[in-house]
């Protein structure tokens, strides 16, 4: 139960990182005319964060339910 828990730490650290470091375009840039304003597809270090952003929440899911069945058992 406590090497769940401490996975469970570290993938959602790893969660916020992720979905921090991620780029879209709608910050104070927008306000002083930087908008890009049209549809891009995401390429390289911005697809891979993509993915491992819902990679670490499938993850962070399945912990957060193990951890529920293994505390209601005992």
């Amino acid at each position: 139960m406590q090497t769940i828990n401490s996975i469970q730490v570290l993938v959602s650290v790893l969660l916020i990182i992720s979905i921090l470091m991620q780029n879209r375009g709608a910050g104070l840039g927008s306000t002083f005319g930087g908008d890009f304003g049209g549809y891009y597809t995401k390429r390289g270090l911005e697809k891979f964060l993509f993915y491992f952003s819902i990679a670490l929440s499938v993850v962070f899911l399945c912990l957060a339910v193990a951890s529920f069945i293994l505390a209601s058992r005992g």
